[in-house]
């Protein structure tokens, strides 16, 4: 009888290697998934100085509290400092996508011809796109498409 396992490892072994596989592509997606809910809310945010834009951050655990001096009106600095704060993100966790400037609330209700659906609201309405990008994602950097 021919012992097919012999050269791929154990059973156990293989469900272990899927097994942290599954987690680490899972781990991704979260990720992935909470960058595009920031960025979209980021770039979908009205611009005047560029504070506001500064001021959305995302947090793992506990949600950002207080608000930014600094202004980014193109947001790459901000979605750059996001990526960072994500970077310890996995399944389970609670991410927060905050901005605590006080304007925040009316410009999210339409006090801005610039954005008069909001930011956050046009976002989640995206959820499933965002979400299917971030499982794309994933499964690219994996390199085999599956």
């Amino acid at each position: 009888m021919k012992k097919t396992g012999a050269r791929r490892g154990s059973f156990s072994q293989q469900v272990q290697a899927f097994v942290k596989v599954t987690e680490e592509r899972a781990n991704a997606v979260v990720r992935k998934t909470a960058l595009g809910i920031l960025a979209n809310v980021v770039t979908a945010s009205p611009v005047d100085t560029g504070q506001f834009r500064a001021n959305w951050r995302a947090g793992v655990g506990a949600r950002p509290d207080g608000t930014l001096d600094s202004t980014d009106k193109d947001g790459g600095a901000t979605i750059t400092a996001a990526k960072e704060a994500l970077e310890s993100a996995k399944l389970g966790d609670t991410v927060y996508v905050a901005n605590n400037l006080p304007y925040a609330h009316p410009l999210e209700f339409g006090h801005s011809q610039q954005a008069p659906s909001g930011m956050v609201r046009v976002t989640l309405a995206n959820l499933p796109e965002i979400l299917g990008e971030a499982v794309g994602a994933a499964k690219q950097e994996r390199g085999d498409g599956t």
